[in-house]
């Protein structure tokens, strides 16, 4: 019987299935950082249970990490109690931990792919929303919460439903300054953020085919923000030539005999979705966020929809969103004042992205009023950063690189967007207060982020590349 890729990877993991009862499905590898575990690891403890398959758990800290000064103590108390549970908790269940002064310490979800954890067909999961990065290398991977991460600290195991399929097609070439996280955007501007809800999603076409595999990470990123339990790409030779010689990558006779699986997770040509939906990247211009949820998003010069526009039911919340903005209706955030710059998070920290702002602000100056932050996601892709000279270019600019964690993604750490400052922000979510009490976030590309900090306003990328 013809299956889709979701199907293939679910059903070589199911440990039992039962008529009326959820899957009991394997997992491969859980990761772990110090927000979603210490309740979990309580669990244990009081059960007097140990963590059934260590091995097959890597932990890192990123939430709550300070982004200056690594090397002093914590200074929030909060954060600094759940990093150091976190280094308590790993060292009493024999779990490997990258943490603070580590060099393979970062944002969970990219030091899984840079250090060849992630693979084709596993199963991973971890206590993280943004856990279906990884399916961008033909894996399931999905968020989970505090008590499934307990289950899975005890069984290795968890009881899931097989969720429904949905492909995702982007076909044709991108416009100039149209990158992967336009992409998504623009998806999610179109399906809503609730569009994909109860769906895995497999992203396909030329317009993801031709994409790096960084780039698709931050595509598979921003399934969650559309609903998705997850999104996935099918592997193929541009992924297995990122793998190949990573660090946790099968090796030799190991590694033909993984290519040989691999090759084969891809979605039947007659294999049926549970709904199909086709894009053409030439419809993609830049895009931006105007609201308080990742599917209020427009091409960067168009109006902001009417409330009118909207359902009867869904205008007091819009309204409410364009407020806590300080938006209007039909009007275009071209030129809107930016006090904030952030390009970070699991989304968009990688090396590519930083080459991508680096090239662009090279002999270019951050306008005066802007403060920029510039985080890697990882001691890696810090140390790379360096090695490539792009610290320079940042310096030269008055961009500030900092150092790894997810920064101000979220408001869980010391990098805090004060009150009413407008972020033009790489990240994936842009909820009131997510960057900080009352700090009002627009979702951008890495290019256009760039753009906006040397303008000092928000711009469309195109008319200056």
């Amino acid at each position: 019987m013809s299956k889709t890729l979701v199907e293939k990877i679910w059903d070589a993991h199911v440990v039992k299935r039962e008529e009326g009862f959820p899957d009991i499905i394997y997992i491969d590898t859980h990761l772990i950082h110090e927000v979603t575990s210490p309740q979990a690891f309580d669990g244990l403890r009081k059960r007097g249970i140990p963590v059934f398959r260590p091995k097959q758990t890597v932990a890192t800290a990123d939430h709550n990490v300070p982004t200056l000064n690594q090397h002093l103590p914590i200074k929030e108390e909060l954060s600094r109690y759940q990093v150091d549970m976190l280094t308590k908790n790993c060292a009493e269940f024999g779990i490997e931990l990258y943490g603070l002064g580590h060099p393979y310490q970062g944002i969970v979800h990219v030091i899984g792919p840079e250090l060849g954890i992630t693979l084709p067909g596993k199963t991973m999961v971890c206590g993280d929303s943004h856990t279906s990065t990884h399916g961008a290398f033909g894996a399931i991977a999905f968020g989970i919460g505090t008590s499934q991460v307990e289950q899975v600290f005890a069984t290795q195991c968890l009881l899931q439903s097989k969720p429904k399929t949905m492909k995702i097609e982007v076909n044709g070439t991108l416009q100039k300054g149209v990158g992967a996280k336009d992409i998504i955007l623009y998806i999610i501007s179109k399906i809503s953020a609730a569009g994909g809800t109860g769906y895995f999603i497999e992203y396909a076409g030329s317009a993801i085919r031709s994409l790096s595999m960084e780039a698709r990470m931050t595509i598979c990123n921003m399934s969650i923000e559309m609903g998705a339990r997850g999104g996935l790409i099918a592997p193929d030779q541009i992924t297995f030539d990122y793998v190949e010689g990573r660090e946790f990558a099968p090796k030799g006779e190991e590694w033909d005999k993984a290519l040989a699986y691999w090759k084969t997770l891809y979605s039947d040509e007659d294999a049926i979705f549970d709904k199909v939906l086709t894009f053409d990247a030439e419809d993609i211009a830049p895009m931006i966020t105007y609201g308080t949820n990742p599917g209020m998003g427009m091409g960067i010069a168009e109006h902001i929809p009417a409330t009118t526009a909207q359902p009867e039911s869904e205008r007091p919340s819009y309204q409410k969103a364009l407020d806590y903005m300080g938006f209007k209706d039909d009007s275009t955030v071209l030129g809107n004042r930016v006090d904030y710059v952030f390009i970070g998070s699991c989304t968009n920290s990688r090396i590519e992205d930083l080459r991508e702002v680096a090239s662009f602000v090279q002999g270019k100056q951050k306008a005066q009023d802007v403060e920029v932050w510039i985080v890697p996601g990882s001691k890696q892709v810090e140390k790379q950063a360096k090695e490539e000279g792009l610290d320079r270019i940042f310096e030269a600019a008055g961009f500030q690189l900092r150092e790894p964690g997810c920064s101000a993604c979220l408001g869980m750490n010391e990098d805090k967007i004060p009150a009413g400052k407008y972020c033009v922000s790489t990240s994936n979510r842009n909820f009131e207060g997510r960057q900080g009490p009352n700090a009002r976030t627009m979702l951008v590309s890495p290019l256009t982020a760039a753009a906006a900090a040397v303008t000092g306003k928000v711009t469309d990328v195109r008319e200056l590349i």
